[in-house]
């Protein structure tokens, strides 16, 4: 936050003064100025000077043009069927597919971010991250949806690039399968830097969601129970797919090569087993997700619920502090005094 996001770091010590940086609990102080419409102005001014600034760095480096007016919708983290950027894409596709079918209405433009990579012979994670690329090589392409939806997977995804990144997102997404995450700390820097978590209720998003409460937090999804439920129907995903109104259509359009016209049966395999083999719940979690992200949309669109969500994230990110987690285990584990 200090040293990758300077416009938020310079409000923070403007509102609430210096000396914040060592005690993070401090940053509770930023709540009484949520309701500030002068406060908000700020903070949202700080999130597009990161936006402006991603913007042009993803066109050099990648090409694409986008607007710094867009929702950036980021998901970055190492590539792998439980962390579920399957789910993702599939739900770009739908997302793609309604307003292909309905170009006039009343869209909020959306950035969708993918950053991360797979172990070297991990070929299910190396396929989604073909897929995420087809997509987007289609989707920006398109004259008729290009200027409110793209799709952009920057390469070599490291530390210097989630410093560009986590800045200027607007929505974090941490959507693994209930029971499989083990904490995961992406969730908690894009907190302190202002961004909304769209999440299952897994790893730390427990407890984001008990720190920020519902209302400045996107839930979805099976509990880690329900998904052991469901796990024990053999035809489970079969089943969540025929009841979607939405994920058949977006399977189909796969499936048929939409997105990769040279090769039309690359996908077969892929779409088979979320048909078939969907152990990590895609399908289960689908039509929860698609409906947590019309959330999203209605939120941003209105630009005062917005960005005091997203402020509140950051005013509500001290729990996550490593002092704070030290001092638990000094009290909890421990018992120990500090030395200090």
């Amino acid at each position: 936050l200090k040293m990758s996001n300077r416009p938020l770091a310079d409000l923070i010590t403007k509102s609430i003064g210096p000396g914040w940086e060592d005690d993070l609990d401090r940053l509770k102080g930023l709540e009484k100025f949520s309701d500030d419409k002068g406060f908000r102005a700020e903070f949202e001014a700080a999130k597009r000077v990161n936006k402006v600034a991603l913007a042009a760095w993803i066109e050099a480096e990648c090409g694409v043009k986008v607007s710094p007016d867009a929702l950036f919708d980021v998901q970055i983290k190492r590539i792998h069927e439980y962390k579920r950027q399957l789910l993702n894409i599939l739900q770009t596709v739908a997302h793609y597919q309604r307003i292909k079918a309905n170009p006039g209405a009343a869209w909020v433009p959306r950035v969708k971010i993918f950053g991360g990579k797979s172990a070297p012979g991990y070929a299910v994670a190396k396929e989604i991250i073909h897929l995420i690329n087809d997509v987007a090589a289609v989707v920006n392409a398109d004259a008729e949806t290009r200027d409110l939806l793209k799709i952009v997977y920057p390469a070599n995804y490291n530390v210097s690039m989630a410093e560009r990144l986590i800045p200027a997102a607007d929505l974090s997404e941490q959507i693994s399968t209930a029971g499989l995450e083990a904490s995961g700390t992406g969730n908690m820097k894009f907190m302190m830097n202002g961004a909304p978590t769209i999440g299952t209720l897994d790893g730390a998003n427990v407890e984001i969601l008990q720190e920020v409460g519902a209302d400045n937090f996107f839930l979805f999804g099976l509990t880690t129970a329900e998904v052991h439920k469901r796990r024990e129907d053999p035809d489970q995903s079969r089943k969540a797919i025929e009841a979607s109104p939405t994920l058949p259509g977006v399977l189909q359009a796969i499936a048929e090569g939409t997105f990769s016209p040279e090769q039309r049966d690359r996908y077969h395999g892929l779409v088979h087993r979320v048909w078939h083999h969907d152990y990590f719940l895609v399908s289960a979690d689908f039509d929860a997700y698609d409906a947590a992200q019309s959330s999203v949309d209605r939120a941003f669109a209105d630009r005062d619920v917005w960005v005091k969500m997203a402020a509140m994230n950051t005013a509500r990110s001290g729990f996550f502090s490593s002092d704070r987690t030290i001092r638990s285990y000094m009290k909890d584990i421990w018992s120990i005094p500090s030395a200090l």
